[in-house]
């Protein structure tokens, strides 16, 4: 039976030293292109390494320079189809300026953000950014403030505390409300999504300004969880508390898509009987049966610009506040 072959043990700066005949911080200045060394001498160091396979450590060197080359994203719910768009658009940016991309996934815990921002604080992260955050303001701003560099997607905050990438969702939905009202809906009410949502608020001003444009209240406003199954729930309770209702407008599409089983449980026929809206355009929106009319966002280009945003923070102390995102109405079969 062979015994496990026990592992290697690291090989330091300190062991190359001691094989070169030369002192540790000579080692370092030559390993770190810092000069200060002979020819012969840097050679020496060279093949000791080499011999060693000695690798540097690039955390440590991270703290000698006072740069990671890490930056750090945190999202509210990894499973929403939302935010893998805006992952990829982030990593892309991220390792083309030759940096790594740490994830991490709140799972819809206020809680939980507030201690992930604080562990990437201690990860030495070059900067982070935080997709849809839902700590309140003052929690918030307390626990970026001592980050090197922050954006922020869907959230503004001052100027000194984060950049910010910004969704028009009050435009976005003035204009699904006018489309609602063009194809002679009436009746309109709202999937509202988190209490907690910055831009489920900024839906909710566009949303009551226009109705109000066009002489019209909301007929019913429920919020819930941005999933499927809470959508289809809080569809289900508009349908009965709210009879004669003509059009759905839902925080996204996942909302969108449960409140489609609910208005099917009920017999209620889309766009006949109903007319429905989502927001974001999800692959699956245009896959549905009727295909979903969305509000439309740049996601993945949104996490590029995100981070192009962090970078310029992290490297010139630029204060760019803001990129605004205006969202684009897509016509389906929904309405």
């Amino acid at each position: 039976m062979r015994t496990p072959k026990e592992p290697e043990s690291k090989i330091t700066i300190a062991d190359v030293a001691r094989a070169a005949g030369v002192s540790p911080m000579t080692v370092s200045r030559v390993l770190n292109d810092q000069g200060g060394a002979s020819a012969e001498t840097t050679q020496r160091i060279l093949l000791a390494a080499n011999e060693l396979n000695y690798r540097p450590n690039p955390f440590a060197r991270g703290l000698r320079s006072d740069r990671s080359k890490t930056i750090g994203l945190l999202v509210p719910d990894i499973t929403n189809p939302f935010f893998p768009e805006v992952i990829r658009g982030a990593e892309d940016a991220a390792s083309a300026a030759g940096y790594n991309l740490l994830l991490s996934n709140v799972v819809e815990s206020s809680k939980r953000e507030e201690e992930l921002i604080e562990t990437l604080l201690r990860h030495r992260v070059d900067g982070i950014i935080v997709c849809s955050a839902r700590l309140p303001d003052a929690a918030l701003h307390k626990a970026l403030a001592p980050h090197r560099a922050v954006v922020l997607i869907n959230r503004e905050a001052p100027t000194e505390i984060a950049g910010t990438i910004v969704t028009d969702y009050e435009t976005g939905a003035s204009r699904a409300i006018d489309h609602l009202v063009e194809r002679g809906r009436r009746k309109i009410a709202i999937v509202a999504g988190p209490r907690s949502s910055f831009g489920g608020k900024s839906r909710l001003v566009g949303i009551r300004k226009t109705l109000a444009s066009h002489g019209l209240k909301a007929e019913g406003i429920v919020y819930c969880d941005p999933t499927a199954a809470a959508g289809q729930t809080a569809a289900a309770q508009l349908l009965a508390d709210t009879p004669g209702i003509d059009a759905l407008v839902c925080y996204n599409d996942l909302n969108a898509i449960g409140a489609m089983k609910a208005c099917r449980a009920a017999g209620i026929s889309i766009p006949g009987q109903i007319a429905l809206i989502g927001f974001d355009d999800i692959p699956t929106a245009e896959l549905l049966s009727p295909a979903l009319t969305t509000l439309r966002v740049q996601k993945r280009e949104m996490g590029e610009e995100a981070v192009r945003l962090l970078l310029s923070r992290i490297a010139t102390k630029n204060r760019q506040h803001g990129i605004v995102i205006v969202p684009e109405l897509i016509v389906r079969e929904t309405t």
